[in-house]
């Protein structure tokens, strides 16, 4: 009103301008490197303006930020299966997929032409694709994942934007490196590391199991900090007597509720004559 929104955001301007060169002097004196001062200038306690000069500085992103979409291959050390597809080409990810940019060509044994659980070939349009993350949200098997590679830009858009699953495969340590939180909490809900089809077979077997947090864990959870609750304050004796007033008070039922019981019996008792009525009515 009368221009004061105006000159509130010119003073925000300003305090950021100046705020920018006192964090410049600040961190003049500091000892920390130059990775670590980009770190904390890019963070969420930072103040002031601060440029990156992009593309020799890259803001990192957060674990949860999702691009183009990849398939989980295993490692290539992996002792049961090598390279193996984590990908089962269900074609669930073909059918949710909004833009439908997903296409999958299942592939079968040559002998007893019965399907094979593999993708024979994989592909996405990175064009189309609407980095949604339906494809790895509804994907049983946990085999595709959203990458965090955003930098895609071409002169060629009739070939190179069509990935395919040479390249859009990577490895399940790949994943882990990305996204360590998630796939800890997927690997829980999963009750191991390894591929459902794997665990199945090991369960049939005997064979061990790479349980999340157990003793051959190879692997160890991410450091998540911890929120502090708040802790509650003991409850004096005034308190729990207003406390113990309140339900009583509740409980007891006001004078409007009173005529709505009132009326609904009157009702009931009106449908109950007029139901007698009709009986005898017919009954004659």
């Amino acid at each position: 009103m009368y221009g004061l929104g105006i000159l509130k955001g010119l003073g925000v301007t300003i305090r950021h301008f100046f705020e920018s060169y006192i964090e410049d002097i600040r961190y003049a004196g500091s000892k920390l490197t130059p990775t670590q001062k980009f770190e904390k200038r890019q963070g969420t306690d930072a103040v002031g303006i601060y440029t990156v000069q992009y593309p020799e500085e890259k803001i990192a992103v957060p674990e949860r930020f999702r691009f183009v979409p990849f398939l989980v291959v295993e490692d290539d050390d992996h002792p049961d299966r090598p390279g193996h597809d984590w990908c089962t080409s269900c074609g669930i990810c073909a059918k949710v997929c909004p833009p439908q940019c997903i296409w999958i060509v299942r592939s079968e044994d040559p002998v007893s032409k019965r399907p094979v659980p593999e993708p024979e070939a994989f592909f996405i349009d990175i064009d189309i694709c609407m980095n949604c993350g339906f494809c790895a949200e509804f994907c049983p098997f946990d085999a595709i994942k959203m990458d965090h590679d955003y930098e895609l830009a071409d002169y060629d858009r009739t070939g190179t934007h069509i990935y395919d699953k040479e390249k859009l495969s990577k490895p399940f340590s790949f994943w882990r490196k990305i996204a360590p939180t998630t796939a800890w909490e997927e690997a829980v809900d999963r009750k191991s590391w390894e591929h459902t089809d794997v665990v199945k077979a090991k369960q049939k077997t005997g064979a061990p199991i790479s349980v999340p947090g157990g003793l051959n864990d190879p692997y160890q959870p991410p450091i998540v900090p911890k929120k502090e609750e708040p802790v509650a304050a003991a409850p004096s004796a005034a308190g729990e007597a207003v406390a113990e007033a309140v339900p009583a008070a509740a409980a007891a039922p006001s004078e409007e509720d009173l005529a709505k019981e009132e009326r609904r019996k009157k009702r009931e008792a009106a449908l109950a004559r007029k139901a007698a009525e009709k009986a005898a009515s017919e009954g004659n």
